[in-house]
């Protein structure tokens, strides 16, 4: 259950962009508020939350950092540096234990959560991105190199496998029995069986390129991938990969959403908007499309908040900040 304290603070940020007419429809998304993340440049990359703290975790790959910002001040609490352009960030609330993925070392490093101390780290080689944590497994996920998914027990923080891919892997999504994994570079959507560890499918993508993001629509059993060129959305069967359908979207897409609750796709683009398709029976349409500013293609949706959160970097007339947007109705 959300915290009473955290929901008491979301519920009376007022909408920063203007009352809603009498009568009118409201918008799918409406932006509550924006964080400043103070002194951070440059790009930034994924976000984690930990609901119980209030915390926010944001990698500020352009400074190098961790930005921490406490969602029930709507403050930045702190920046964690020294870390060599940090990609991936994830949570694990099983071992209280936060993961960073460096791009700069191929280092992952584990943080106490309870102080933000530093734990340990493990080397990956190089690159490391994209993590995925399985809590009931006890197993962290992590992309990295030039193509491969790093395997780490939880518990004991130690790397016990590598799965190879035959480039290096962008997002990818869990489910019960398979990993799947975007593989730009290949032109591929890998499927690898989660007990053997081994690819079991390779699904082309018809001539679409620059996948990176993705996520699971299992109610539906569809992967939904987001392309870059062309900017769009494809719709594949869980069942055999084949291309179902196809939506167009905003361009330099990096993040895309499921909001169950609202039968809805959140997709997020740094040419500066957030597009959200309806969900219709097996059918996803564009229903509008949400400014937010240039370069703002990182985003996390939070069900638990119920709240988009879309990382917009620093520029020369603004600074970095975090934009929290409501989704309505």
């Amino acid at each position: 259950m959300l915290p009473a304290i955290l929901s008491a603070v979301l519920a009376g940020i007022a909408v920063a962009n203007g009352s809603i007419a009498s009568g009118a429809e409201a918008p799918p998304l409406q932006l509550e508020d924006k964080i400043p993340l103070g002194d951070v440049r440059g790009r930034i990359d994924h976000m984690a939350v930990d609901l119980a703290r209030h915390r926010l975790f944001i990698a500020a790959l352009g400074n190098d950092s961790l930005a921490v910002v406490d969602l029930a001040s709507k403050r930045l609490d702190r920046l964690i540096g020294g870390l060599p352009e940090p990609q991936g960030v994830a949570y694990d609330r099983a071992t209280d234990t936060l993961y960073v993925a460096n791009a700069g070392d191929g280092s992952v490093r584990f943080f106490n959560n309870g102080d933000l101390s530093a734990v340990g780290q493990i080397e990956l080689g190089s690159d490391a991105d994209n993590i995925r944590i399985d809590s009931r497994a006890g197993l962290v996920f992590v992309g990295h190199g030039d193509g491969a998914l790093a395997v780490i027990d939880a518990p004991t923080r130690s790397r016990t496998a590598d799965v190879p891919l035959k480039a290096h892997p962008e997002s990818f999504q869990l489910d019960a029995a398979r990993i799947f994994v975007n593989v730009p570079r290949a032109g591929t959507i890998d499927v690898i069986d989660r007990i053997s560890r081994q690819k079991i499918a390779s699904w082309p993508t018809e001539g679409r390129s620059a996948n990176f993001a993705m996520v699971l629509d299992e109610a539906r059993q569809h992967l939904l991938v987001a392309f870059r060129r062309p900017a769009e959305l494809g719709v594949f069967s869980l069942n055999d990969g084949a291309l179902v359908g196809t939506v167009s979207t905003c361009g330099d897409v990096d993040d895309l959403f499921l909001d169950s609750k609202r039968n809805r796709i959140y997709i997020s683009c740094g040419d500066g908007f957030v597009d959200v398709l309806a969900v219709d029976g097996d059918t996803y349409r564009q229903i509008d499309r949400i400014p937010t500013a240039a370069g703002a293609r990182t985003s996390l949706f939070v069900p638990e908040l119920d709240r988009l959160l879309v990382a917009a970097p620093a520029k020369a007339d603004s600074g970095a900040a975090i934009f929290v947007f409501r989704p309505s109705p």
